[in-house]
């Protein structure tokens, strides 16, 4: 959809993506949001050096943990991105499957700085572009609850975004009407 509109789109395997060998795993140990920005941000540099890309109108977007990764970029690398738009994401690990998280981050109480670290909503006050929150309300793995709280913080801290939220949509949206609504809002 958004390569017929003209879009560049670039594809990242985020590090701690599995397939790439254990150091390629593990790279993201006490720190989610740390190394794989970076490598993030290292396709940035990849783009900026092809001379076809105007760096000033990048975007970044992505669902699930590539929601995760849209708001760490929009909050860690403020001036990189023009726009983002997040859907289904962690905000903070504390609210997520705790056996997954406790797998690469410990558990809040033996690792509170590894959680701070890894949440993007400790950061969401260095906000600067148009973020776009996408969630569905009934999403059972990453929980509605997550977007609220974000919502709320970026509210409270008077920073300006949007928001759509899907009544009937779990994580995996299945609705065609959803689809194009959220790459519309996307776009």
């Amino acid at each position: 959809y958004l390569a017929h509109r003209g879009y560049v789109v670039m594809d990242l395997d985020y590090r701690g993506s599995s397939g790439y060998g254990r150091d390629w795993r593990t790279d993201v140990y006490l720190h989610m949001g740390g190394r794989d920005l970076d490598d993030v941000m290292g396709a940035v540099d990849y783009l900026g050096g092809l001379g076809n890309i105007d760096m000033r109108r990048l975007g970044i977007w992505g669902v699930s943990y590539g929601g995760f990764m849209t708001n760490m970029a929009m909050f860690l690398a403020p001036d990189t991105f023009r726009a983002g738009a997040s859907w289904a994401a962690v905000n903070d690990w504390e609210n997520y499957n705790a056996f997954y998280t406790a797998e690469r981050l410990n558990t809040p109480r033996e690792n509170p700085d590894a959680f701070r670290r890894s949440s993007p909503i400790h950061f969401s006050s260095r906000l600067k572009n148009p973020l776009l929150i996408v969630h569905g309300m009934v999403d059972n793995n990453v929980l509605f609850q997550d977007a609220v709280q974000l919502t709320e913080k970026l509210i409270r801290e008077g920073r300006s975004f949007e928001h759509i939220y899907y009544p009937e949509e779990s994580h995996a949206f299945v609705r065609d009407e959803t689809w194009i609504d959220a790459f519309a809002r996307t776009a």
